[in-house]
C-alpha cells in the first residue's frame, strides 16, 4: 500500500453542484441614502451643547429670566417684607436652654403670635440660637421689634429684626472690619 499511487482527481462540479449563479438576481429596492448637508448651505445646521445659541435667543433668555424677578428696590426702596402669612421677626442671641414658653412671653405682650420657630441642635438638644416669630399684622412685629431688641431673656441679650427685608442688609457689628483676618489658624510668620 505504501508504494500505490495515488490518482490525482480532478473535481469538477456538476451542474446540480452550482449555485445559481447564472440566475438574474430578483430586483431588489434600492438602498435608500442619507443626505449629506455638507455642502447643502440651506439645511439648518444642529448644534448641541451650551455654546451654539444665537444672540437673540439669548436676548429672549435673558428678558423672560428679568421679568421673573424682582429687583430689591421695588415697591419703594428698603425697608420689612411680608412673607406669605404674616410678618416675620428674627430673634437672635437666644440662650441655649430657652423654652417656647419664654419666647412666647416675652413676644405676646405685643400682639397675637401666628406662628413660632425655636429651632433645636439635633446633637445636643438645646436651642441653636435664634426663633422666629410670626405675626399677622405689621404694628404687633414693629412694635415687638423696637421695645424687645437689645432686651434680655434669661440673661442673655437678644436682638431682634424683621426676617425677610427689601433692599441692603445694615450691619449690626460695624466696627469690625470687612476685610479683617478672620483664619482660626495663627498667622504665618515670614
Amino acid at each position: 500500500m505504501a508504494n500505490a499511487e495515488v490518482e490525482a482527481v480532478d473535481f469538477e462540479p456538476e451542474d446540480d453542484d452550482l449555485m445559481d449563479e447564472d440566475v438574474e438576481a430578483s430586483p431588489r429596492a434600492p438602498i435608500p441614502r442619507i443626505k449629506s448637508t455638507i455642502g447643502d448651505s440651506s439645511a439648518p445646521k444642529k448644534t448641541k451643547g451650551r455654546g451654539f445659541r444665537e444672540e437673540a435667543a439669548e436676548a429672549d433668555r435673558n428678558a423672560r429670566l428679568s421679568a421673573r424677578f424682582d429687583s430689591l428696590d421695588s415697591d419703594g426702596g428698603p425697608g420689612p417684607e411680608r412673607s406669605i402669612e404674616g410678618w416675620i421677626i428674627l430673634v437672635t442671641g437666644v440662650h441655649e436652654e430657652a423654652q417656647e414658653d419664654d419666647i412666647l412671653n416675652a413676644f405676646g405682650e405685643f400682639g397675637d403670635i401666628k406662628n413660632l420657630h425655636l429651632n433645636l441642635n439635633r446633637r445636643t438638644g438645646f436651642v441653636k440660637g435664634y426663633a422666629l416669630v410670626e405675626y399677622e399684622n405689621f404694628e404687633e412685629a414693629k412694635k415687638a421689634i423696637s421695645e424687645l431688641d437689645g432686651t434680655e431673656i434669661l440673661t442673655q441679650t437678644i436682638h431682634v429684626d424683621w426676617a425677610f427685608s427689601r433692599g441692603s442688609f445694615k450691619r449690626r457689628n460695624s466696627r469690625r472690619s470687612p476685610r479683617v483676618h478672620r483664619s482660626r489658624s495663627p498667622r504665618r510668620r515670614y
